[in-house]
């Protein structure tokens, strides 16, 4: 590629759904150029061996390298399993290349967290995080949220789908003691291809198809990321029942939460709406709809965008909250090159002004 650009790309990962949109969105950004695919299955084959619909195109073209092997890049998208990131961090950010790692390396504050969750077939006898030190340096990705520490960081954790579903609704009402910490029950659903593009029996086509499945009923690892930043924004320990659903479409994520009015207020619908509204009034990609309006997965399929209703259910005293966007971009790949804008002092709709994709 020959774009007149600023940032050099490199993409870890590059055969997976989220390299995939990772090259899709950045095709099309002014400001970067992608000079660096890493795979570990596919190396010395042109990226349009995986994704035959590239060939003959100067991505399709682009010879696919090996993951260890990393070149002189600005900016390294990481789109690999746990357990990858933590230990080669620190060698990659010694070479002054940033790092946006789209895996959970990064995300919990506490090692300890990262051990329960994510430690199985790990080595993680001494200490509990592979990388402590740049575990605590690790800015959380949530763009919205944290826009000038990212500004100003070399090492962005990009948070996870499910996360950024439910952070963002919840992080002003809960930072603005609006609603109660607990109950606050989180009922989420996503297409298949946040299960990733290795298939397993239960994202087999027979599994999916004309079916709708529960999993992860004893603990799903996005839960603690959730109570982290919930507690965060809150000031306090939150604690919240996250249930997660597969669903029979390709790409899409839908969470339906509940929870309360802090009690003894006279905090209504009308409150909650604006206090999300004072919160995103500035915010590219969050939409908050017209009254009435409830969002559906089709709104945001293909782009960065959030779309979220509340409402408050005067019959059961619940506040139910509705937010939907594409677990492979804004739940992904989209935050991810949203990161990178910031991170190099671009605007934030840099490249992901796309409309949805419809029907």
């Amino acid at each position: 590629m020959n774009k007149n650009t600023d940032i050099q790309v490199g993409i870890l990962g590059a055969t997976g759904y989220t390299g995939r949109e990772l090259v899709r969105v950045l095709s099309n950004h002014p400001k970067a150029e992608i000079v660096y695919l890493g795979t570990s299955s596919a190396q010395g084959k042109p990226y349009g061996f995986v994704y035959p619909e590239l060939l003959g195109s100067p991505l399709g073209d682009l010879i696919m390298e090996d993951e260890s092997s990393v070149p002189e890049v600005d900016v390294l998208f990481c789109a690999v399993p746990h357990g990858i990131m933590a230990s080669r961090v620190a060698e990659l950010l010694a070479r002054g290349i940033r790092i946006i790692d789209l895996g959970a390396d990064f995300r919990l504050k506490d090692p300890a967290k990262y051990r329960q969750w994510y430690g199985e077939g790990l080595d993680l006898s001494d200490p509990d995080h592979p990388d402590p030190d740049n575990l605590s340096q690790a800015v959380y990705g949530l763009t919205e949220i944290y826009r000038e520490d990212i500004a100003a960081g070399s090492l962005i954790a990009n948070p996870g789908c499910y996360p950024t579903s439910a952070l963002l609704p919840l992080i002003p009402l809960l930072a603005n003691g609006l609603i109660e910490h607990d109950p606050i029950v989180i009922d989420a659903k996503s297409g298949v291809s946040g299960a990733g593009r290795t298939p397993s029996a239960r994202t087999h086509y027979c599994q999916v198809e004309d079916n709708f499945q529960v999993y992860g009923i004893d603990g799903h690892r996005h839960m603690p990321e959730i109570e982290q930043e919930l507690s965060f924004a809150a000031g306090a320990s939150i604690c919240v029942s996250f249930t997660p659903h597969l669903v029979p479409m390709v790409r899409g994520m839908m969470a339906t939460i509940y929870t309360r009015i802090r009690k003894d207020s006279k905090v209504g619908e009308t409150d909650l709406r604006h206090c999300w509204q004072n919160a995103y009034q500035d915010v590219a990609f969050v939409r908050v709809m017209s009254p009435g309006v409830w969002p559906m997965s089709k709104h945001a399929f293909g782009s960065n965008n959030l779309y979220m209703q509340v409402r408050v259910d005067e019959r059961t005293g619940l506040v139910v909250i509705v937010s939907v966007l594409d677990n492979l971009v804004k739940g992904a790949s989209g935050q991810a090159v949203q990161n990178m804008n910031v991170m190099f002092g671009l605007p934030e709709k840099t490249g992901l002004e796309m409309l949805s994709l419809w029907p």
